[in-house]
């Protein structure tokens, strides 16, 4: 099965990884360590939960204007 992971630096350092079709959230000091972690998550979350066949979500980037 394949998922999205998104990932984002930690204030503290690292990186937080996010599942968008679950929800669920962890962390690792690399972003190898994130996505392993959160496919563990992730495999955990769907022992319990089924996942909807929505498909994949749309991944894209926008900006905002910066304030002067």
């Amino acid at each position: 099965m394949e998922l999205t992971a998104v990932l984002t630096p930690a204030e503290e350092g690292g990186y937080v990884a996010l599942n968008p079709e679950t929800g669920t959230t962890t962390q690792g000091e690399t972003v190898e360590e994130a996505i392993a972690n959160l496919s563990e998550a992730t495999a955990l979350y769907l022992s319990e939960f089924s996942l909807p066949t929505s498909g994949h979500p749309l991944v894209t980037m926008f900006s905002i204007p910066a304030h002067a």
